[in-house]
C-alpha cells in the first residue's frame, strides 16, 4: 500500500476532547528506543488520564475514519517544555501519534490537520512547537509545515535537549 493509500485511510481525522477511554489508551502507548522517551508508563497512570480529561489543559484525541485512536494533541501551557523561553505571544501545540504509525510518512497530516483545528479555535498570528532535538523525524515533518528553529535549550529537570519552533498563523 503507497503513501497516499495508507493516509487515505485516515482521512478525515476528527477531534474531540479527550476522553477518560482514550487518554488510558495513550498511557498504555509504548514507543521503542530512542523514542521511548515519550512512554508514560513511568507516570502514575491516574494522574496523567487526570491531567489528559482536564478541559483546562486542552487536550484533543484524534481518531481516523473508523473511529481508531491515531494520535492526541494538545494546546497552551501543556505543549511547553519546563527550561524553554515561552515570552512571547503564540499557540503552543503538541502532538502524540500512535506509536504503531510513526515513522511511515503520516506526520504531515497530522500536523496539518490539528492546525486547522488550532486555527479555527485560537485564530493565533504564531505557532510554536517544542521538540527533542534527537527527533528528527518529528523535526522534519515541523520544518516542511513551515516552522523555524528559534531556540535550543536543555529540560530543567533532566537536560535533555529541546527546540523550540515557529510559523506564521
Amino acid at each position: 500500500m503507497g503513501r497516499d493509500q495508507a493516509l487515505d485511510r485516515f482521512m478525515p481525522l476528527r477531534f474531540a476532547p479527550m476522553d477518560e477511554a482514550a487518554a488510558r489508551a495513550i498511557v498504555a502507548w509504548h514507543y521503542e528506543a530512542p523514542y521511548d522517551v515519550y512512554n508514560l508508563d513511568g507516570e502514575e497512570p491516574d494522574q496523567v488520564v487526570r491531567c489528559f480529561v482536564d478541559p483546562a489543559n486542552a487536550y484533543h484525541a484524534i481518531v481516523d475514519s473508523r473511529g481508531e485512536l491515531v494520535a492526541y494533541c494538545c494546546f497552551g501551557t501543556e505543549a511547553r517544555v519546563p527550561g524553554g523561553a515561552y515570552a512571547d505571544p503564540a499557540a503552543d501545540v503538541g502532538l502524540g501519534v500512535r506509536p504503531d504509525l510513526t515513522g511511515q510518512g503520516l506526520g504531515g497530516a497530522f500536523v496539518d490537520a490539528v492546525l486547522d483545528l488550532a486555527n479555527q479555535d485560537l485564530a493565533p498570528t504564531e505557532f510554536r512547537v517544542t521538540v527533542a532535538a534527537f527527533n528528527d523525524r518529528a523535526l522534519r515533518v515541523w520544518q516542511r509545515a513551515g516552522f523555524r528553529p528559534v531556540q535550543r535549550f536543555d529540560r530543567t529537570f533532566d537536560g535533555m535537549p529541546f527546540v523550540i519552533l515557529t510559523r506564521q498563523g
